[in-house]
């Protein structure tokens, strides 16, 4: 499914089970795991300033309360600016995805949700928003019927490809391909906006 086949109505209802799905994960997480050094939160730019402002005064609330809100949150109507709800569920997908990944959870975000998040960020505005260089690598979905770019091959899931998309570094071994170093390091980390 890509944003311009799917009603908005079922956009939002996707973003509700990322939001929903998420908040279980986040509540489920151990002590130890909210103290990561995973730097999940990094932003540049003016809106992402603001944004990382937020992020940190919101980061200080007990775990409990981060993931109620979440939760509470899961029907809210906000769309980033510009983005539409296709930018709302790409946002919550890599945000969640940078937690979930960083920490090694496993957790598995589902095909019809990808497809929205990859349809926008494959667009031309998007990557240039994210600035990862992708030159030269032909990114390849090894769970998904997906693929990005001209080159060398770099395959791996989909989700991670995204967020090789976005400009996050992977953990070693999520990826294939000669230029797959180039998109791994340690994780979490990121290279370039969120």
């Amino acid at each position: 499914m890509t944003a311009a086949a799917a009603p908005a109505t079922d956009i939002t209802r996707l973003i509700a089970g990322e939001r929903r799905e998420l908040a279980a994960v986040l509540a489920g997480l151990p002590a130890q795991a909210w103290d990561s050094p995973a730097e999940m939160i990094r932003s540049r730019g003016n809106f992402n300033r603001m944004a990382d402002r937020c992020a940190r005064r919101d980061g200080t609330a007990p775990p409990g309360q981060l993931a109620a809100a979440l939760r509470d949150n899961e029907d809210n109507a906000w769309k980033p600016p510009g983005g539409g709800y296709q930018g709302a569920l790409t946002h919550d997908v890599i945000h969640g995805l940078d937690i979930t990944v960083a920490l090694g959870l496993g957790r598995r975000v589902p095909p019809e949700r990808l497809a929205i998040v990859l349809d926008g960020i494959s667009a031309a505005k998007s990557v240039r928003f994210f600035g990862t260089d992708l030159g030269g690598v032909e990114l390849r979905a090894d769970d998904l019927d997906w693929s990005f770019g001209s080159g060398e091959p770099v395959s791996g899931s989909a989700q991670d490809l995204a967020l090789v998309v976005c400009g996050r570094k992977l953990p070693p071994g999520h990826l294939c391909g000669g230029p797959s170093a180039r998109f791994t390091g340690a994780a979490g980390r990121e290279a370039g906006n969120t």
